[in-house]
């Protein structure tokens, strides 16, 4: 019976084959490979003056040949305006501050992401702290600090522990560049995943979900604002598309990233007049690798959410649409991790003198089903995209 053939999810789930990764994925910053995903920061803040242009083009147009002044057609004139603003606007894009004597927090440097976004900034200069949950015996830690240049400074900061948040407030602030006024940017990396229909899952990993996600990211900006304030600086938050494209099997991680996106909207406005910038970035889930998921934590949290289920809801799920549930995941995982695109788009958050509030290096595929979820009727979404 299939009852004996199969005991335990630990069982009918075995580990997914190891995947090669680059060494970049070991804390090098993936610079020299070709990202795979377009510059969608750009075409967005060149999107709406490009409206515009056509706008003023046509009102021009319209009220020079009404005047007779001039039988200049719209299409000539909005060139010339596109021509103008295209240029202007990728000037004002271009504009950097210097990294020399800023200091940025970047929390989850577990993470492989977090860590080439540590090594990027390094290396242009800035001064780094890098937060770790467990900094004693950290492996990435012991690497990250070797790969780096002295401005790298490992830190113990769990986004749980007040005390730890407090704590790394008070080194920071005691070990800013010489001439800082304070904090430079604060940049949000830490991230747990909860997986599994909402039955599935226990609520203390609810819980642990939206403390670290949202509530310990919240408490930690709270702690460092102060700092922030004083340098006039910025805080930046990773998201992913999932804030905005529904993912069954990931509800509550849906739920933690859309939370997170209000939290920013909100506080942009709140800190626009202490000058303080905020911005998103909402990170592609299939060119990430397990920078989000690890698959052999995946496989851990499967085999005991199947154990804490009732005999009832196992009966009535299976252990074949759990089995294939579960796997639905693995594309995110077994995947060969290219973070350009992200870091790319953590660092011009950073460095730009007028950052965009969101930043979105997505996938063709992923861009495309965020504006289909957004922007048409959700029964539109879900005949293109119902699994």
């Amino acid at each position: 019976m299939q009852s004996q053939r199969r005991q335990s999810a630990g069982s009918a789930i075995p580990k997914a084959p190891a995947v090669k990764r680059r060494m970049s994925r070991h804390g090098s910053v993936l610079i020299e490979t070709t990202p795979r995903q377009i510059p969608w920061d750009l075409v967005d803040r060149l999107l709406v003056p490009i409206i515009g242009c056509h706008a003023a083009a046509i009102v021009c147009s319209g009220v020079f040949n009404f005047l007779g002044i001039s039988q200049v057609s719209a299409f000539v004139l909005f060139l010339f305006f596109a021509i103008l603003t295209v240029g202007a606007a990728i000037g004002f894009h271009s504009l950097k501050v210097s990294p020399l004597g800023k200091g940025v927090l970047i929390t989850g440097c577990e993470s492989p992401l977090a860590r080439a976004l540590a090594r990027r900034l390094d290396d242009l200069g800035f001064t780094v702290f890098a937060g770790f949950k467990t900094l004693d015996d950290s492996s990435e830690a012991g690497m990250l600090k070797a790969m780096s240049s002295g401005r790298l400074k490992p830190i113990q900061l769990d986004v749980t522990s007040e005390v730890q948040m407090l704590e790394a407030s008070l080194y920071i602030t005691e070990n800013l560049p010489e001439g800082a006024d304070g904090l430079w940017a604060l940049v949000h990396c830490d991230m747990w995943c909860a997986l599994g229909e909402l039955e599935w899952i226990p609520f203390p990993v609810m819980r642990k979900s939206f403390d670290i996600n949202v509530l310990g990211a919240s408490r930690l900006s709270q702690i460092m604002l102060p700092l922030i304030r004083r340098a006039k600086g910025r805080v930046v938050f990773l998201s992913s598309a999932i804030a905005h494209i529904p993912s069954p099997v990931r509800g509550i991680q849906c739920a933690t990233q859309a939370a997170i996106e209000g939290l920013a909207s909100c506080l942009r406005h709140e800190l626009k007049p202490r000058a303080v910038n905020v911005s998103i970035v909402c990170a592609s889930e299939f060119s990430s690798g397990d920078a989000w998921l690890d698959d052999s934590k995946m496989m851990d949290q499967a085999k005991a959410m199947w154990e804490q289920l009732s005999d009832e809801q196992k009966s009535a799920y299976g252990e074949d649409y759990f089995e294939t549930a579960i796997r639905s995941l693995e594309k995110y995982t077994n995947t060969d991790g290219d973070f350009h695109s992200t870091v790319r788009a953590l660092t011009d958050a950073i460095i730009r003198s007028f950052p965009l509030f969101r930043y979105t290096p997505l996938s063709r595929y992923e861009k495309l089903q965020t504006i289909v979820s957004e922007h048409l009727p959700r029964s539109v979404y879900e005949l293109f995209y119902s699994n």
